[in-house]
């Protein structure tokens, strides 16, 4: 069995669909906004791409303002898995990274499928449970249950930045770690 870890060479993280229409009906969405900018400006200081997706843009709006400005690039999306869309596609190829970290919702839904493509596509793909959700946490349960049957690995937000470090001597710890005291990330 291949265990897939966070690298920062071939890591990308991708925040799917955090746009304020969205996250009106969504079970606590402090916590998945929050998360996905931790995960975002960590990834932001230690040079590790950051895409978005929107889903239909025209009807659920813009990505969340306070997510946007820690995101590198955002593509509109109509299908539900980012990775039936040409223009994520392509944006994901250009990256060169061969690891998805999944962060924003709906976690059995857009989060799942797009996984699950990734998975298909040969990606390595991780999700951070802390940092997506559902309508209810039920829906929410049975998503992260359904990704971690099919062989793709749940990591809390927190532990993806310390293996991006792998040691407190790592050159950029002190601007993490302010990143981590000032923005405390989920439970």
């Amino acid at each position: 069995m291949t265990v897939s870890r966070p690298q920062p060479a071939t890591d990308v993280l991708v925040v799917i669909d955090i746009q304020p229409a969205m996250m009106a009906a969504i079970w606590e969405p402090e916590r998945v906004v929050g998360g996905a900018i931790f995960l975002a400006r960590v990834a932001r200081e230690l040079g590790i791409p950051v895409l978005a997706t929107v889903q239909n843009p025209d009807r659920l709006g813009a990505l969340h303002p306070d997510v946007a400005p820690w995101v590198d690039e955002t593509v509109p999306k109509m299908a539900f898995s980012a990775m039936g869309d040409q223009a994520f596609r392509e944006a994901l190829a250009e990256t060169g990274r061969r690891q998805a970290i999944l962060v924003g919702v709906e976690t059995h839904i857009c989060v799942c499928q797009t996984a699950l493509d990734l998975a298909e596509s040969s990606y390595d793909v991780l999700v951070c449970p802390d940092a997506v959700s559902a309508r209810n946490d039920v829906r929410h349960k049975l998503g992260m249950e359904r990704l971690r049957d099919a062989g793709i690995g749940p990591i809390h937000s927190e532990a993806v930045l310390y293996e991006w470090l792998q040691t407190a001597a790592h050159p950029k710890f002190r601007d993490v770690l302010a990143i981590v005291k000032g923005n405390k990330p989920p439970v």
